[in-house]
């Protein structure tokens, strides 16, 4: 029987606790050993789903990887396979970001179309247009991207939309490519600047990183270099809103309050006391969270990945909120078993209004989603009675070992198979 968590709702956090590192940083960096025959060594990586099968991917491309811990070491020699199959590409939407390495330094790539999460379609024709420009030759055979360029040339790449694994596909293909590249419209997430930062420190020259514009000098290779993943803006701001929807009193630590900015400004305006200091955020949850209304962008905007687990805390505010959601379609799928929790919720498109309740009601729930699982299990802290999320192995593609940080702050909650 797949596994699930059982929570006993109602107890408020109390407690400190550290956030991990971003899989949303580790799995462009580990693809960076792509680029280069020296190692690559990454600390404080997080041990997730998603970097497991990564890991899995670079080894069937040729990559020898080794991990002792939070400490993983890549090298690629040399590629020995240029295809990135189905098998994994599909559980993992990132695996992409294979294509842009591997085809800037092994001149041809055949990656799989992606899968991922069942939010919405989230294309990489953003990807592939970019990859064009710098000369590759695209074409779709099977099911699969085949990429071929004998030498990618640097380019001028406006995306149509900001997209935060085409601009870091785009930044590694530049980084081997002749000449200069400028990437117009690029995604300003802490991930892209922590991307930067590993290939600048293996020899690249990437300057912008972090605004809207990146510009790329090519160079004719690159070396190895030893890296601290940055911390997960998501987790930080999952963890914040568990202490303030239980009530409780939570300091979260080893995070950038810079990263999570627009979610303690929205969370100060539903009544949240906050206090920020160099690398924590203390949280002392409101008796009755204040209505709210949050619309999704880009970084520095408030992140879709914050979404659902705003929501729930706007299901016990007194009054009505209203969330929109920008980036993906499908993206409210938790509001559904939020509402067999006790939930006033309706959604229209890309629109969700709440009501909120005076409390959730512990019921067995479904997860479709990774932040929707995290969603869930939010609810279930602060529900009366016994809450039991199933189908969490979408939780654990992304956060580390939830249930046990909970768990130290008082949570009643435990992993059952």
């Amino acid at each position: 029987m797949p596994a699930r968590l059982v929570i006993e709702g109602g107890v408020p956090l109390r407690g400190s606790v550290a956030v991990s590192a971003a899989k949303n940083a580790a799995l462009p960096a580990l693809t960076a050993g792509l680029l280069t025959v020296e190692p690559l060594v990454f600390t404080n990586v997080p041990d997730l789903q998603d970097v497991r099968t990564m890991i899995r991917l670079l080894e069937t491309l040729g990559a020898a990887v080794d991990r002792a811990g939070a400490r993983v070491r890549v090298r690629v020699e040399r590629v020995t396979s240029e295809v990135a199959p189905y098998e994994l590409v599909s559980t993992m939407r990132a695996s992409v970001l294979v294509l842009g390495p591997l085809v800037a330094r092994h001149g041809t790539a055949r990656v799989a179309l992606p899968g991922g999460c069942a939010i919405g379609v989230r294309p990489i024709d953003q990807h592939l247009k970019g990859l064009t420009r710098l000369g590759a030759e695209i074409t779709i055979e099977n099911g699969y991207v085949v990429a071929r360029a004998s030498r990618l040339k640097g380019a001028r790449i406006a995306t149509d939309l900001v997209t935060v694994t085409g601009t870091e596909n785009l930044m590694m293909a530049a980084a081997l490519a002749e000449g200069t590249t400028v990437i117009e419209n690029a995604a300003r997430e802490p991930e892209v600047v922590d991307l930067a930062d590993v290939l600048n420190a293996m020899g690249a020259r990437i300057h912008g990183a972090g605004t809207v514009r990146i510009e790329i000098e090519g160079v004719a290779d690159l070396g190895g270099t030893t890296h601290t993943i940055v911390p997960d803006r998501i987790e930080a701001g999952t963890v914040i809103v568990a202490g303030a929807i239980t009530g409780g009193d939570v300091t979260v630590t080893g995070l950038v309050p810079d990263h999570v900015s627009a979610v303690l400004a929205k969370l100060e305006e539903c009544g949240v006391a906050l206090e920020v200091g160099p690398g924590r955020v203390r949280v002392c949850g409101p008796e009755r969270p204040r209505p709210a209304d949050v619309t999704t962008s880009p970084f520095p905007g408030f992140p879709t990945d914050m979404q659902a687990q705003l929501m729930t805390l706007l299901g016990l505010a007194d009054g009505q909120s209203r969330v929109t959601e920008t980036i993906f379609e499908n993206r409210f799928m938790h509001a559904a078993e939020l509402v067999r929790m006790g939930a006033s919720i309706e959604t229209e498109g890309s629109t969700a209004i709440i009501r909120g309740v005076p409390f959730y009601q512990g019921a067995p729930v479904m997860a479709s989603d990774l932040r929707a699982s995290a969603a869930l299990v939010l609810a279930g802290l602060a529900a009366r009675g016994r809450t039991e999320v199933s189908r969490v192995y979408h939780l654990d593609r992304g956060y580390e070992r939830l249930e046990a940080k909970l768990a130290a702050l008082g949570a009643r909650i435990e992993r059952r198979a």
